[in-house]
C-alpha cells in the first residue's frame, strides 16, 4: 500500500516534466527554424552588393530604391532583434521586387549575363525563404498552442514564455499585381 502515496505525487510530477519538456523542445524548433531563415537572409543580403552594382549603371531613375535596399542590408549587418529582422525581411522582398519589375524597362540589362545569373539566384533563394518561413510559421503555431493551451499554458506562464509572432506579408504585396499589356 506504500506505492499508492509515491504513485499520487510520481504522477503529477511526471506530467509536469513532460509538459517542460515539450514546451523547451517546441521553443527550441522555433529558434532552429529561425536560424535556418536568418542564414537564407544573409545570403539574400550578401547578394545585394552584387545586384545593386550590376544595375546601378542601367538605373538611374531606380536610385532610391537602390539605396534603400543598401541601407536595409547595412542595418541588417549592424546586428538586429528577431522581430526587427522580420519586419526588414517584408521591406526588403518589396524593395527587391520593385527592382526586378523595373528591370523590365531596361533591354540591355535583362540581356546581362550577370544579371541572369544574379536574377536565377535570388529568384531560387527567394523560393528558399518562403519555404522556410512556412516552416517557421508552422513551428510558431505549434509553440504558441502549447503557450495558450491548457494545461501547458500554466507551465508557459511559470516559464514567462509568450507567443511569438508569425512572418507575415506586408498588405501591399498582398495586392493583385497589375500588369500592363
Amino acid at each position: 500500500m506504500w506505492w499508492i502515496p509515491v504513485a499520487i505525487l510520481a504522477v503529477p510530477l511526471i506530467i509536469l516534466v513532460l509538459i517542460y519538456n515539450g514546451l523547451i523542445a517546441k521553443k527550441n524548433q522555433v529558434a532552429n527554424v529561425f536560424g535556418t531563415i536568418d542564414v537564407m537572409l544573409k545570403k539574400r543580403f550578401d547578394l545585394v552588393p552584387q545586384l545593386v552594382a550590376t544595375v546601378k549603371g542601367y538605373m538611374k531613375h531606380e536610385r532610391e530604391v537602390l539605396e534603400e535596399i543598401t541601407q536595409m542590408r547595412a542595418r541588417a549587418m549592424q546586428g538586429i532583434t528577431d522581430e526587427e529582422q522580420v519586419a526588414m525581411d517584408g521591406r526588403m522582398t518589396e524593395a527587391l521586387n520593385k527592382v526586378m519589375l523595373a528591370v523590365e524597362n531596361y533591354p540591355d540589362l535583362k540581356a546581362s549575363g550577370n544579371f541572369l545569373h544574379l536574377q536565377r539566384t535570388m529568384t531560387e533563394l527567394e523560393e528558399q525563404i518562403s519555404a522556410a518561413r512556412r516552416a517557421y510559421n508552422a513551428a510558431v503555431m505549434d509553440y504558441n498552442n502549447a503557450v495558450e493551451m491548457f494545461p501547458t499554458n500554466i507551465v508557459a506562464g511559470m516559464m514567462s514564455y509568450k507567443t511569438k509572432r508569425y512572418f507575415e506579408i506586408p498588405a501591399e504585396q498582398r495586392e493583385a499585381v497589375k500588369v500592363e499589356v
